[in-house]
């Protein structure tokens, strides 16, 4: 992990820790080495959530990039995956999202995307991390003309909007869903798009005052949405997350379908229509077990990658492969999308209800879903690292692997965005794995933890 960047851009608390001098040499840093190469002004596109540090965070990084000679254009509200789709379409030369995605208010973050809509390799985010913390005296000042123009593209969600739609074939009439907005960038888009498919729309949580993003609502609460759906008699229902590049859904019974399940669900409709490239779908180490068991009963290759939507993508591109994701709910349409996009999963989820004509309750069938634990362990940043050389902590978790066998699995890893070490314990004993879960995160918490 860099000294800025993590799995997800730089991330911290807002204007404390993520400073608005921080957020300019970033904007100074990125745009010199993303278009050092070209010979004309370059454009960078800046989108915000809804967080009300996002404004002082977006000017801040429009002076930077402005202060070194390139153009920022403001696409204002909208999702993560709306800026790498617009850099994309309008051959922009680089993008620039600020959110702290489903993490709470008092946090945001900046991602940085290509000319190609990609999120930054490790080695270009080091590049960037290098110029301003080891060679500031590199990042030249642009003056009189030279410097750069701030433009707003006013039709940012509307070009996004259409670009969803195209990309779903079939028409969602006679669908009745619910949309939680988190309070986030999907509150700028989720009614017309859907509504524009078709679908009857019920808006949940599309109320944003810079104050409520991701609480107690999106793909990090979902309870509400899970009472909600059954008594609006909803056919099923969307959980976004702040800036909407996740995607969890609610059936018709109000049950939780996890972005495991999604995915299966997906990988299964593309099998069957012979879209499935390479006849395999990539997941990460904190995929369910019950995915294996699916993939072997369909007969669909699983890869499997580091914990990040970065690292899937990277399997994905390597392997040629066009469905990817997390159990969080970020899911990668390779073939439509450079990034993880909650409202297309959703558009692709209601298209595979519309053209079956099955209950969303059916359709997650396809997967058992093994019991699963997960414990945080919070732990100060100089801590990070320092458990995996503990002898307590590696051998109590050896010796509970060992206990379990073939019959369950221990992942015990560092958050890629937050000062956390995640304990996961799966198996088909709940009461077996909880107990170990627990002990293992009180060992933790002994040895390091805060």
């Amino acid at each position: 992990m860099g000294r800025l960047f993590g799995t997800d851009g730089a991330r911290g608390v807002a204007i404390t820790e993520l400073t608005c001098e921080l957020a300019m040499q970033i904007g100074r840093a990125a745009a010199l080495v993303l278009t050092r190469k070209m010979n004309h002004k370059p454009m960078i596109y800046i989108g915000k959530d809804t967080r009300i540090s996002s404004d002082i965070l977006e000017a801040a990084l429009a002076a930077g990039i402005c202060s070194v000679g390139a153009n920022a254009e403001l696409l204002g509200v909208v999702p993560t995956p709306a800026v790498a789709t617009l850099v994309r379409l309008n051959a922009a030369d680089a993008g620039v999202m600020i959110s702290a995605s489903h993490n709470s208010v008092e946090f945001n973050g900046i991602k940085l995307f290509s000319s190609t809509g990609y999120k930054l390799s490790d080695e270009i985010e080091e590049e960037i991390e290098a110029l301003i913390l080891d060679h500031p005296e590199q990042i030249k000042l642009q003056s009189h003309t030279n410097v750069g123009r701030i433009s707003v593209y006013q039709d940012a969600q509307r070009d996004y909007i259409r670009y969803i739609q195209k990309a779903i074939h079939t028409d969602l009439k006679g669908l009745r869903v619910a949309l939680d907005c988190a309070n986030g960038s999907a509150s700028a888009t989720a009614k017309k798009l859907f509504e524009g498919m078709g679908a009857e729309v019920l808006m949940v949580c599309d109320q944003p005052d810079g104050s409520n993003i991701n609480a107690d609502c999106g793909s990090t609460h979902t309870e509400n949405l899970m009472e909600f759906v059954p008594e609006h008699q909803c056919d099923l229902g969307l959980a976004f997350d702040g800036d909407a590049d996740r995607c969890l859904a609610v059936d018709e019974k109000g049950e939780l379908v996890d972005g495991d399940k999604l995915i299966a669900i997906f990988a299964k409709a593309y099998k069957d229509q012979n879209k499935l490239k390479n006849n395999a779908a990539v997941v990460t180490v904190m995929t369910n077990l019950g995915f294996q068991h699916f993939a072997a009963a369909a007969g669909i290759d699983v890869v499997v990658a580091s914990v990040g939507d970065r690292y899937v993508l990277e399997k994905m591109l390597d392997g040629g492969y066009n469905i990817g994701g997390e159990q969080s709910g970020h899911i990668i349409f390779l073939d439509e999308a450079t990034t993880g996009d909650g409202q297309l999963s959703g558009a692709k989820l209601m298209e595979i209800m519309a053209q079956t004509g099955k209950k969303l309750s059916e359709l997650a069938t396809v997967m058992e879903h093994f019991p699963q634990v997960m414990i945080n362990v919070k732990i100060a940043a100089k801590d990070r690292e320092m458990w995996k050389n503990d002898p307590d902590i590696t051998g109590l978790i050896a010796k509970r692997e060992e206990e379990l066998g073939d019959t369950g699995r221990i992942l015990v890893r560092e958050s890629g965005t937050e000062p956390l070490i995640r304990v996961m314990l799966e198996g088909r004993d709940f009461r077996l794995i909880n107990t170990f879960a627990m002990e293992i995160a009180d060992k933790i918490r002994e040895k390091v933890g805060r």
